[in-house]
């Protein structure tokens, strides 16, 4: 059990992991899995649950108008995106710690940034700090 929302923990395929991130992409699963890697760290992927259904709506009884109409034929519900839970196996990993604290780094050696943790850049710009990026996009 967590101590708060940031340090989740669970088992994933019986071991237990400090969870990265729930409900990732196939492309944010490879892009983590490698830069978390490449920090010496073990990962594991599994997948992620599939999403509870709604609940069926309750079937009128019909009325007279409705005898001699045409039965209708119900869509096929599409099928909900293929989600994973990404996790590594020490324990007191916390990704925003990791993030902030400027644990992480990338392949060329530069610190990771939540931009690029995000990856809202292709490659992290660590001399510039957080709070100075403006977002006037």
């Amino acid at each position: 059990m967590a101590i708060n929302k940031n340090h989740e923990f669970e088992e994933l395929n019986g071991v237990k992991c400090a969870i990265v991130e729930k409900n990732a992409s196939v492309e944010r699963v490879a892009f983590l899995k490698q830069l978390l890697e490449f920090n010496k760290y073990t990962v594991v992927v599994v997948a992620s649950p599939p999403p509870k259904p709604a609940p069926a709506p309750t079937p009128k009884p019909p009325t007279v108008t409705e005898e001699n109409a045409q039965p209708t034929v119900e869509a096929e519900l599409p099928r909900p995106p293929e989600t994973f839970t990404i996790g590594v196996t020490d324990v007191t990993f916390n990704p925003t710690n990791a993030i902030f604290g400027r644990l992480l780094r990338t392949k060329d050696r530069h610190v990771v940034t939540l931009a690029y943790w995000n990856q809202q850049e292709s490659t992290s710009h660590d001399e510039v700090p957080y709070y100075e990026i403006s977002n006037d996009d």
